[in-house]
């Protein structure tokens, strides 16, 4: 049950360095990515799969020396768009244009959209990007959990050393939250025996009927 594989998940704290992820399933993470809903079907941001060893420890090291970048077998980086320009909304429209044909509705509504978010300053839609990327993230995470894998979310890497580290900032993007992949070693984790924390129902849930 999809419950249950949320519940057996949690943010690993030591990943077993001997155990990579088979990469089909892998490959079903980055596709629950791709297929992630995002605002007006943009997707503004770009998913990096890192495997190579050295990129992974240079990244620890600018990462408060998280061990699960190192000792998981691969590392997913969410880099959102730093602005929404002309250019990369119409490289949306052509998509759509061809997949579906040139419809006047969707000329009609992503002009509409470049005359929103144009105007914008950057940081304003650079933020708004980022949102983006965290929808993906959550698939990331409910797909890892579907698929038996352990993943660890974290924001706490400097993200200027990680763009330069990437050659992020040239292609016009920003590293925002990175995701280790791999299995955890159930001997070692100080976290796992310890029960979900989570607010009760009554205390987060509204219901306004």
């Amino acid at each position: 049950m999809f419950l249950d594989k949320l519940n057996w998940r949690y943010a690993t704290k030591k990943m077993d360095p001997s155990k990579a992820v088979p990469e089909d399933k892998v490959a079903q993470i980055v596709e629950a990515i791709r297929m992630a809903p995002t605002s007006s079907g943009v997707q503004p941001f770009e998913l990096f799969v890192i495997r190579n060893a050295d990129t992974r420890a240079a990244i620890r090291a600018v990462a408060w020396d998280q061990a699960q970048i190192t000792d998981g077998s691969h590392l997913l980086v969410f880099a959102a768009w730093d602005n929404y320009t002309e250019e990369r909304i119409d490289a949306v429209l052509n998509q759509l244009i061809e997949e579906r044909g040139d419809l006047p509705l969707l000329r009609d509504y992503y002009t509409n959209l470049k005359g929103m978010l144009l105007p914008r300053q950057a940081e304003v839609n650079a933020a708004h990007a980022a949102h983006q990327a965290y929808i993906a993230l959550g698939f990331a995470l409910a797909a890892a959990a579907e698929l038996g894998v352990d993943s660890t979310p974290m924001e706490g890497f400097d993200p200027d050393q990680v763009d330069e580290i990437l050659g992020l900032k040239e292609k016009g993007l920003r590293a925002k939250v990175i995701l280790p992949l791999g299995y955890r070693q159930e001997d070692a984790d100080w976290l796992l025996p310890m029960p979900k924390m989570r607010k009760s129902t009554e205390a987060l849930v509204t219901e306004i009927n």
